[in-house]
């Protein structure tokens, strides 16, 4: 109990102190997280919208792959990026592997069907509500996209939220990718999986601190813009 008391006053001083390490750590997960939601973002609510206002052959196995793919287990997505960034594989030349950039687009690929899963079905009910309204004034599906997105603005942030929590909590597949080399692509969440194996409680709990206190954020913001958008079709 000592020992882990003392971890505990330790992680506390290395949060509060700004420590160098932890710092460096915390800074590359969020510049990977959150540029690897952005393109993500950039990527699935156009798609999403598209599954849900354009009718097209093969468009029930998209929704069902899209829905299957939220579900994706990480470490297939690490593997796939790794056989396609070696030496072997097709991107091998750009020399990709164990690098931050490979790290986003791991992220990438799994917050994308999350966003364009959740995208879809938002835009779909607010279609349904005012499909007839924006026909009358000559807008189709097409011209209708910008008008829906932004209705939907709140829910689809709540989306995206859900997508950087899902990002930012990720472990298999950016060690896979990253490789989790020090001050290179070493992040909170694989620095806590490697220093609890070395015993170094104190920089484990206080990235630890680190991400439950992000997570917590992420949540209180989702919460909010839920009331927000429910306040609004209240």
């Amino acid at each position: 109990m000592t020992d882990i008391g003392n971890a505990f006053i330790q992680a506390f001083e290395l949060v509060v102190g700004l420590d160098p390490d932890l710092a460096e750590i915390v800074l590359l997960s969020l510049k990977v997280s959150l540029l690897a939601v952005f393109l993500a973002t950039a990527i699935g609510l156009p798609l999403g919208a598209a599954v849900a206002l354009f009718r097209f052959p093969g468009r029930g196995g998209v929704i069902v792959l899209l829905n299957a793919l939220m579900g994706l287990p990480p470490v297939v997505v690490g593997l796939v990026v790794y056989l396609t960034l070696s030496r072997a594989g097709p991107l091998g030349v750009f020399g990709l592997l164990f690098t931050p950039t490979a790290m986003i687009i791991a992220q990438v690929l799994l917050v994308t069907p999350i966003i364009a899963a959740l995208t879809r079905q938002v835009i779909e009910d607010l279609w349904s509500e005012y499909e007839e309204q924006l026909r009358s004034l000559g807008a189709g599906p097409a011209r209708a996209v910008p008008a829906l997105l932004w209705d939907g603005r709140y829910t689809l942030l709540t989306t995206v939220l859900a997508g950087f929590g899902r990002a930012s909590a990720e472990v298999g597949a950016v060690m896979m990718v990253g490789g989790n080399i020090d001050h290179v692509t070493r992040v909170m969440t694989t620095a806590i999986a490697l220093e609890v194996s070395k015993g170094d409680l104190a920089l484990a709990l206080g990235l630890g601190v680190i991400l439950i206190v992000l997570s917590g954020t992420v949540n209180a913001a989702a919460f909010m813009l839920k009331e927000a958008a429910i306040r609004k079709h209240g």
